[in-house]
């Protein structure tokens, strides 16, 4: 297996951003892809649809704080209602367009996720979530974000927040339906999708 490593992006925060590009002689498939990430653990790794691989630093502490309450209270609710499962930023989602993504916070329900055999689990899930949150932090690019989120929609999601605490914005997305933008929300609402889920959004904001 080779890889052309392009010149890294580097956005207005300093932050590289990498993206390898495998020769189209040496396809790289979806097991060599999970052994890839697993060799390199530290690192964040997604694949997008035209088959490049992007390769993003670990986020900042704060980052992974206000990302960890966000999973937790969303872990929570899912323990309660045991509708469906939540996965956290490290676990992998390959879209029916072929793209393997990483959500910082995802749900899916029961009845999609038992119709996935456990062989198959154990690597990337292959579909899309139900539901997933991004969580922006202060390097990473909104416009990519925005992206990011409109293309787990088109895939099959149902709903999806772009969380801003540095604007302190949300960004709801649904299917066939505009981008909702929240200002300054207290909390934000999962329903119907997500029925009873109220994420407090106080300890984002701080």
């Amino acid at each position: 297996m080779s890889a052309v490593l392009e010149k890294p992006v580097i956005n207005e925060f300093g932050i590289a951003r990498f993206v390898l590009q495998f020769s189209p002689f040496l396809e790289i498939d979806d097991d060599q892809f999970f052994e890839f990430c697993q060799a390199n653990r530290d690192l964040r790794i997604e694949r997008n649809s035209q088959g490049e691989i992007i390769i993003m630093p670990p986020t900042g502490w704060e980052t992974s704080d206000k990302n960890s309450e966000i999973n937790f209270q969303l872990r929570l609710w899912a323990k309660k209602t045991k509708l469906g499962k939540v996965a956290e930023s490290s676990g992998g989602y390959k879209m029916p367009n072929g793209a393997i993504m990483s959500p910082d916070a995802s749900w899916i329900l029961n009845e999609r996720l038992e119709k996935v055999s456990p062989a198959k689990r154990r690597k990337f899930l292959p579909l899309a979530p139900d539901f997933v949150i991004e969580l922006r932090s202060e390097s990473d690019s909104l416009a990519k974000l925005k992206d990011k989120m409109q293309e787990y929609i088109e895939n099959g999601a149902s709903l999806g927040w772009l969380i801003d605490p540095t604007e302190r914005k949300v960004y709801v997305y649904r299917p066939n339906s505009d981008v909702e933008t929240l200002e300054n929300p207290a909390e934000i609402s999962g329903e119907p999708l997500l029925q009873g889920f109220v994420l407090n959004l106080k300890e984002i904001w701080e």
